[in-house]
């Protein structure tokens, strides 16, 4: 083979080997911002089952207008799901904080972390990494 044959394999095999690792990225990147949107809709959900325990008379097993004695295991019977592991981080009279872990890990090897504050007629999403 002549040089520049051998010199236009070699850019080739370097050029899909870039193609490659930045498919690799992206695949990455996105699979972080889906498992991070699913743990926020299931953190959501778990906070309106918390605002309807909020809303509910204690004869119903409610909290009667307050979150005080809520527990996870009222809101959900599985803390854990394919998306992350949940909390309830800690539960007031007006405030509920919860927390939730999901399974994909940022780019610095940290599992992804959202928490919410769930109020009687709001909910606050933020979102750690």
């Amino acid at each position: 083979m002549g040089y520049q044959q051998l010199l236009l394999i070699s850019l080739s095999v370097i050029l899909v080997g870039i193609a490659v690792a930045v498919g690799i990225s992206i695949f990455q990147d996105n699979a972080v911002s889906l498992n991070r949107d699913a743990v926020t809709i299931d953190l959501v959900n778990l906070g309106s089952r918390a605002q309807l325990y909020y809303r509910r008379p204690f004869l119903f097993g409610g909290g009667q207008g307050s979150f005080a004695g809520l527990t996870l295991a009222d809101l959900t019977s599985k803390p854990t799901n394919e998306n992350g592991t949940y909390r309830l981080k800690n539960a007031t009279e007006n405030l509920i904080r919860l927390e939730g872990k999901g399974t994909e890990r940022d780019p610095y090897g940290d599992p992804i972390k959202v928490e919410m504050n769930v109020f009687p007629d709001t909910m606050n999403v933020v979102v750690n990494n």
